[in-house]
């Protein structure tokens, strides 16, 4: 098999504006995102740490790096997923987030898997 098909991880995200922690007059926008991690590839592998590149509507770049996700380190085998909920806050009523997750296969072969674009946005903002 590809060794880019032995090390595969797909990452989905759903993210949801948050009206009651948000104060649009004082550019204070909440949103939480959902974000399904799954390892589709044939070897399993650990979630060891995270890098965002939080961006919003004036170009503000905000990035994040930590160890895990909520607290995890998830060990996925081959066909598992783990899903988890955050948040961010914005300055704009719009903005988006991208990066990656820092995995480490059980053979030792350390691999990023990309968190594709999302886009954060109050509803009916965006046409």
């Amino acid at each position: 098999m590809a060794e880019s098909k032995k090390y595969d991880i797909a990452v989905n995200a759903v993210p949801q504006f948050i009206a009651d922690q948000s104060d649009p007059d004082n550019d204070r926008y909440v949103f939480a995102y959902t974000i399904t991690i799954e390892n589709v590839g044939t070897v399993a592998a650990q979630l060891i740490s995270r890098h965002w590149i939080i961006t919003d509507a004036g170009d503000e770049v905000q990035e994040v790096r930590g160890l895990g996700v909520v607290g995890h380190q998830p060990l996925l085998q081959p066909g598992e997923r783990f899903e988890y909920t955050s948040g961010c806050q914005l300055d704009t009523p719009v903005g988006t987030m991208r990066g990656s997750y820092q995995m480490t296969a059980e053979d030792g072969t350390q691999f990023e898997a990309r968190i594709p674009e999302f886009t954060l946005a109050v509803p009916r903002v965006l046409h």
